[in-house]
């Protein structure tokens, strides 16, 4: 049940995910990656109750 390289595997899923969410709502999908790495579960949860991003030109 302790394998660390299972949990920096899902960590990382989970960073890969959030940055496809934040690009999703029009925000810096690497910015999020970074974030996602730092802040894991706790940056999903802000992806998901932020608002939607200014559309970028």
């Amino acid at each position: 049940m302790n394998d660390p390289a299972g949990f920096v595997v899902g960590w990382g899923t989970l960073s890969l995910i959030n940055a496809g969410l934040a690009q999703s709502k029009n925000r810096s999908g690497l910015l999020w990656w970074a974030l996602s790495l730092l802040l894991g579960p706790a940056a999903t949860f802000l992806i998901v109750v932020m608002g939607r991003g200014e559309e970028r030109r």
